[in-house]
């Protein structure tokens, strides 16, 4: 993969269709060098799943740069609150009706599969921090969003299958699982972002201290916004994302008070110590300091996203067996996909103005992935019944292959034809 990289800008073809394939040659099938259960090993799956997708989730945020007072930030929040719930509404009615499933497990695979992927969709998502392309911006901003708003729907399944407590008529479920979790988890993130981001660049501006530790920055941040809204009993993921966009506002603000300084445009000398000295100015310049710690902490975890995404999706392709594949994905995913997907997309949309050319293009590009399997392995681990978890795992692990080899086939066509037309 670094070998090949910009090869792959004009194959119609995703990495992470080819990590999936790859992983099927490893797995039982082909040359059997990997065996992983996806019930016997539910925990050490849900902590690298979780792992995968709280990267992904900063990164989003760190890349959405646009004022928060800016109209296009009502797409991607109708998308992810009012869509994302119709997708689960609808998604229930097919599992109650046509997979006869029970109300909880129809719910919880609503859950499960409505939420769209900050991992998998990297190829249709703000490409940097400038990018405010109205439908790359939409489909970041609710892969950010809807990692997160979709908990209260897997609570909510896992409580009306007895495994939750939802309070009388539902009222903790409600009052905890909706409102709380979701407005503290966000506050939590945004506190946090901004705090750390403030002090930083005032130890570095002020005092030069705090320099070359933007690895460091970025992990001790990650860790420390999930931490505290899991500790307070908030959703981490959406502490995350708040971190992420926290940061990158934060920045934002300030590098607008200063004189211009794309950091990005600066020639770095071929000296080793002329490279470092200039490194070291623009970390602790008051005028560059803001937006060149963005970008360090940007690159560093691209980085890490992008090696989290090969080493779960290969394992997602090793786990591809007999049992965990279901026939019954071969009309739930076009359902799914191509009226499902539509039609809540356009529902959720309705009213808004020049929208009109991108819409079909957010109505296809709701990639499945690795948030919805962290969803799955957290339902097992909290004592799902197995013939519900074998179920369930089935239709979730083919619809996230099936979404992996179908959006990635057509990311490329698409995006070229978007990009002739409007960009």
């Amino acid at each position: 993969m670094a070998l090949i990289p910009n090869r792959l800008q004009n194959w119609p073809v995703t990495t992470s269709a080819i990590y999936l394939g790859a992983g099927l040659l490893l797995g039982p099938h082909v040359f059997d060098a990997m065996r992983l259960s996806p019930l016997e090993n539910s925990e050490l799956l849900e902590r690298l799943a979780e792992i995968t997708v709280v990267i992904s989730l900063f990164t989003a945020g760190l890349k959405l740069r646009l004022p928060l007072s800016n109209r296009r930030w009502m797409v991607p929040l109708r998308l992810a609150f009012i869509s994302m719930t119709l997708t689960v509404g609808l998604i229930t009615l097919v599992g109650v009706y046509l997979l006869k499933l029970p109300l909880g497990a129809a719910v919880l695979l609503g859950g499960i599969l409505a939420p769209t992927d900050p991992v998998l969709a990297s190829d249709v998502q703000v490409k940097h921090a400038r990018d405010d392309d109205r439908l790359r911006f939409s489909l970041t901003g609710e892969a950010g969003f809807n990692d997160g708003t979709a908990f209260p729907f897997v609570m909510l399944g896992l409580g009306l299958l007895g495994l939750h407590d939802l309070g009388e008529a539902g009222w903790k479920w409600f009052s905890v699982d909706v409102l709380w979790s979701i407005v503290g988890g966000l506050a939590i993130g945004a506190l946090l972002g901004m705090g750390v981001a403030r002090l930083v660049i005032w130890l570095r501006s002020q005092h030069r201290e705090a320099t070359g530790s933007d690895d460091f920055l970025a992990l001790g941040l990650i860790a420390g916004a999930y931490g505290v809204a899991l500790l307070l009993h908030t959703y981490g993921f959406l502490a995350v994302f708040a971190a992420g966009l926290a940061l990158r506002h934060t920045e934002r603000r300030l590098s607008d008070q200063a004189p211009e300084t794309e950091t990005e445009q600066i020639e770095m000398p071929s000296g080793d110590d002329d490279v470092e000295e200039i490194r070291e100015k623009l970390a602790t310049s008051p005028e560059s300091a803001p937006s060149f710690m963005a970008r360090e902490i940007l690159h560093f975890n691209e980085a890490l996203e992008r090696i989290a995404e090969l080493g779960f999706v290969v394992l997602l392709g090793g786990m591809l067996t007999n049992w965990t594949w279901t026939n019954e994905a071969l009309w739930l995913a076009p359902l799914l996909f191509l009226l499902i997907r539509p039609l809540s997309t356009y529902a959720g949309l309705l009213g808004t103005k020049n929208l009109h050319d991108a819409k079909p293009y957010l109505a296809w590009f709701g990639v499945r992935g690795i948030g919805s399997l962290y969803y799955l392995f957290y339902a097992i681990e909290h004592s799902l019944p197995e013939d519900i978890a074998r179920r369930l795992v089935a239709l979730t692990f083919s619809i996230v292959a099936l979404s992996i080899v179908a959006h990635g086939l057509s990311v490329t066509p698409l995006m070229k034809i978007y990009e002739e037309k409007y960009g």
